[in-house]
């Protein structure tokens, strides 16, 4: 794979860009988890939930369109006013308030009615009386006092006059009555909180089925700024074994992590030229004490994390003399090994090695002045690499069985010419998910 080739085709990201686009996706997934929390999405969901009810729907459509004389409140008080203005009814009204009118009923059912002898009754008051019980004012009062349109009008007086109806029927009769409604200040706040910049984000970031739900959520995040994650050794997993020891094969002895420096938020391992005699493994002798011309370090994250699948990433870069490794182990022997960058003396390779079957993809075009991230995604199916966000190997159904953290190595084979070099660690990053990341996002190979 040449890089520079894809760099010039924009098949690559700068290093610059991709770290952009990781820093821009993070702050997206703060913001999204932010909102996520936000009383302001609760309020939203709530609203939404009830605006979208039928009961609410039906309720708008009959404050906006129903019509006042349509509604039950318009047509009783409608038939209150039309039973009221008939002149049956206003002469039974005048009646029912005319004092005379109440003295000539009182008089009616007196014994003074029938007994012409009553003096308590002047004779002028029995004329007007009389006069008032032949007339058709009286008439209309007797016919109206014993008929329907009377206990109707009664019956809608007595109702239309309770506090409930009266607030229906204010309610009804106003023109204005959808604005000045609860429902429309439901539904006012609802849209503005759908116009609002958090709450289009958020459910645009949803339709886009962006699965949030673990990525960004590192398991391991090293800034390179302490040794606190990182310790001398290869982290072998049997404890019996001499971890961090040196082969009789190499230039270099391992010096126990005190070739590893950090500074500046970037982890140096360096190689350099000095004499150490140590213990080293030998093929034929086993383990004996050697003298070296060289020391480098040899370092892991084993007490830091261990994990299987997920993503893994790193900023590295190397320089100088020797084989450079950034990669992920078991701290078993014969299990596999995950080389996201290696060096090895003249060519970048990234890959996959274990006792069935070595692959590994060159890279070239490769300036090794300049930082790229690599990264290597282990999903339930397949194991994928990259440099940036160049996707550059692919082998499915080789799946490591256990768990890996990082191994970084520099050293200088006795087949090859000793000097001094250094690898660089910018930071190192592992996460849980992988099925959404800026790499799964776009997939590019040349």
């Amino acid at each position: 794979m040449n890089l520079f080739t894809a760099r010039l085709t924009g098949k690559m990201l700068s290093t610059e860009q991709f770290e952009k686009t990781i820093y821009d996706m993070q702050e997206r997934v703060k913001r999204w988890r932010a909102i996520e929390k936000s009383p302001e999405l609760a309020e939203y969901n709530e609203l939404k939930k009830i605006i979208e009810s039928s009961d609410f729907q039906e309720k708008k459509n009959a404050l906006k369109n129903r019509k006042y004389k349509d509604t039950d409140e318009g047509r009783k008080t409608a038939a209150l006013e039309r039973l009221s203005s008939t002149l049956r009814m206003k002469g039974y009204k005048y009646a029912q308030n005319s004092e005379t009118f109440q003295a000539f009923l009182k008089f009616r059912e007196s014994d003074a009615f029938q007994n012409k002898e009553d003096n308590s009754v002047t004779a002028s008051e029995r004329r007007m009386y009389n006069m008032i019980y032949r007339s058709a004012f009286y008439k209309n009062y007797q016919k109206v006092l014993n008929s329907s349109e009377l206990k109707q009008l009664i019956e809608l007086e007595k109702e239309t006059s309770t506090e409930d109806f009266k607030q229906r029927n204010a309610l009804w009769a106003d023109e204005k009555r959808w604005v000045h409604s609860e429902e429309y200040k439901k539904e006012k706040r609802y849209l503005e909180l759908a116009k609002s910049e958090d709450i289009k984000f958020y459910f645009t970031s949803r339709e886009e089925k962006i699965d949030w739900a673990e990525l960004f959520r590192p398991s391991f995040d090293d800034d390179m700024t302490s040794s606190k994650n990182w310790k001398p050794g290869y982290g072998y997993a049997n404890p019996a074994m001499k971890d961090g020891h040196s082969r009789t094969s190499e230039h270099q002895a391992y010096n126990g992590g005190k070739n590893t420096f950090f500074a500046e938020g970037r982890m140096d391992l360096e190689t350099h030229q000095e004499s150490k005699k140590t213990v080293a493994w030998d093929e034929k002798k086993g383990f004996i004490e050697h003298v070296f011309d060289y020391t480098s370090d040899v370092m892991n994250t084993k007490e830091a994390f261990a994990q299987e699948s997920g993503l893994f990433m790193a900023k590295v870069r190397s320089q100088g003399f020797g084989h450079h490794f950034f990669g992920l182990t078991t701290g078993k022997l014969k299990s596999p090994m995950v080389a996201l960058y290696h060096y090895n003396g003249s060519t970048h390779q990234m890959g996959y090695v274990d006792g069935l079957k070595t692959q590994m993809a060159n890279l070239t075009g490769v300036l090794r002045s300049m930082y790229h991230v690599y990264s290597f995604r282990w999903t339930k199916h397949e194991l994928i690499w990259y440099v940036n966000n160049l996707e550059i190997l692919r082998l499915p159904n080789r799946l490591p069985k256990e768990a890996m953290f990082f191994l970084a190595q520099s050293w200088l084979p006795k087949t090859e010419k000793g000097g001094e070099g250094k690898l660089k660690v910018q930071w190192a990053r592992v996460f849980r998910s992988v099925e959404d990341s800026p790499l799964a996002q776009r997939n590019t190979k040349e």
